[in-house]
This record gives C-alpha cells, sequence and structure tokens, in this order.
C-alpha cells in the first residue's frame, strides 16, 4: 500500500515557518515527499473579496481560516503589498531540496492562478509558468521535475503549454490514478479529502479526521495526499503527525508522486467537477480508472 504525499507550499508564512516543521516531521520518520513551490508575490489576501460568496464564507468559517492560518495570510497582499516569496525566503525553498525531497512547481501568483488562469490567453499563461519555473530552479539549483495546479484549476488548453519544460508529471486534478490527457505529461490525481474540505461536515471533527481520513485509504492501490505547509506545517502540525504515525504503523509506504508514474500510463480526460467542502469547479479526471 503506497500513499504519495503531495505537500502544497502557498504563501510567504508557509514557506518560512511551515516548511521548517514539515522538514523535521518527515526526516524523524524517514520520509521523502513532493514538495509544490509557490515563489512569487504573495497576494493570498484578496480572496477575501470572495466572501461575498455563501460557498466561500461557509468554508471560512467552517474551518476557522483566521485563526488557523493567521490574519497575515488572510490579509496578504490587500492593505499592504504582498511579498515576492523566493527573493526573501530563498534558504528556506532550497532546504527542502537539499533534503532530498522531490521539488515541482505550484504557482509565480498563487492568487492569480487561482482566480484569472483558467480564462488566461496562452501567452500570458507560459509566462507565469516560465517564471516560477526559472525561479524555483535558480534558487534550488537545478531543474524542477514537476508541477501541481493551485486549486486544482487547470483545463485541458492549459496541459500543453508545460511541455517546454520537460516535467516527468503534473497533478492538477482530483479523482483516482495516474493517466495520460490529449496533451502534457502524465496527470497524477489526487483521491484523498483535504483537512479543509471535511472537518466540520458531516460530523467530522479534528478529534477524528484522522481516523475518517484512514477510513478513506484504498488499500487496495494506492492514495495520494495534498496537504498544505500553511496548515499541516502550522497549528494542525500536531494533527499531521499523529496520521503520519497511524498511516506508518498500518503499514502504509509514504513516497513522492513520481513513484507512481510508470511506463504504461492509461490514457484519460481532463474534465471540470466539484468536490464536496470546496468552493467552486476544480480539474477531475473524466473518464473512470480502469
Amino acid at each position: 500500500m503506497r500513499l504519495a504525499l503531495r505537500i502544497d507550499v502557498d504563501t510567504y508564512r508557509g514557506t518560512r515557518d511551515g516548511l521548517p516543521v514539515l522538514r523535521k516531521m518527515l526526516h524523524a520518520r524517514g520520509i521523502q515527499a513532493s514538495f509544490f513551490l509557490s515563489c512569487g508575490p504573495d497576494n493570498m489576501g484578496r480572496h477575501i473579496r470572495r466572501l461575498i460568496r455563501p460557498a466561500f464564507l461557509s468554508k471560512m468559517l467552517r474551518s476557522g481560516a483566521p485563526s488557523m492560518y493567521g490574519w497575515d495570510i488572510v490579509l496578504r497582499g490587500t492593505i499592504w503589498p504582498g511579498p515576492v516569496i523566493h527573493r526573501h525566503l530563498a534558504s528556506q525553498m532550497k532546504s527542502v531540496a537539499d533534503d532530498g525531497h522531490e521539488i515541482g512547481v505550484h504557482a509565480w501568483d498563487h492568487y492569480w492562478w487561482q482566480t484569472s488562469a483558467h480564462s488566461a490567453s496562452p501567452e500570458r499563461m507560459s509566462e507565469e509558468m516560465a517564471r516560477a519555473h526559472e525561479a524555483i530552479a535558480d534558487v534550488i539549483g537545478r531543474e524542477p521535475t514537476c508541477a501541481a495546479a493551485p486549486g486544482w484549476i487547470c483545463t485541458p488548453d492549459m496541459l500543453h503549454l508545460r511541455d517546454q519544460f520537460n516535467y516527468e508529471y503534473v497533478s492538477d486534478c482530483r479523482g483516482q490514478g495516474v493517466f495520460q490527457p490529449v496533451g502534457g505529461p502524465p496527470q497524477v490525481s489526487v483521491n484523498l479529502p483535504t483537512w479543509d474540505e471535511v472537518v466540520g461536515r458531516d460530523g467530522v471533527t479534528d478529534s477524528n479526521f484522522n481516523e475518517y481520513l484512514m477510513g478513506c485509504l484504498r488499500r487496495d492501490g494506492f492514495d495520494v495526499l495534498t496537504i498544505h505547509a500553511e496548515s499541516e506545517g502550522g497549528v494542525k502540525a500536531r494533527l499531521f503527525e499523529d496520521f503520519l504515525d497511524r498511516a506508518l504503523a498500518d503499514g502504509l509506504n509514504i513516497v513522492p508522486l513520481s513513484t507512481l508514474v510508470e511506463s504504461n500510463v492509461p490514457t484519460g480526460q481532463l474534465g471540470r467537477g466539484v468536490v464536496p467542502g470546496r468552493e467552486g469547479w476544480v480539474a477531475v479526471r473524466e473518464d473512470t480508472p480502469e
């Protein structure tokens, strides 16, 4: 049984504070994971404008976003300019690569990607991808080998734009399994729910979240879990440590996402769908895995 661990780093604070916590946690258990780094301006606070949407407001209240993430994240890029992450925190980013973890591109501007990438021109998208790729390569001293779309916001038209980077794989969608879409490299789908999608719904709380998550594991193949440096590397660190210890005690082999990509990848299609507990649409694997 394999559990592939995807760690998204969305913000300045997640890079500065969450990465050291997660590095120490994984090192103590001999775990290698896939880290996807955001490296440009941290404008995540601009999401506050989405509070007028009932689904987004409900999620913020249910997850206790201000207390979990901190007001510096909630307001970043609104009442003061968002800092360019890789210019201030290059050493924190490089330390993850030096630990031997898999390093991938998340975004240049995470907020922009989530709100505008799906409608941007190919030229603007290519520019955004290239800036992130080049910044991370400069910081860690080698080319990043993979990428993952923020918020699983991706369309079929965007896939081939990454061909210039020769990535081994990308992880842009929700669903089950690894597949080869019409454009771009193989896709590694994320099938497990994130903390913020389920806590506060259907009786799930912090006290039983890990039990719930363990119950979601397939047991007959592999699973892919996404965590965030801002939460599991922050106030939810003990909760995540407990999950790791439960998973290891249960015999799971926790691995980077690249270990799931084999030579004969089945074809598949990328479409749009919804995930319970998450506002708006996300990219999903449309076909049924074999």
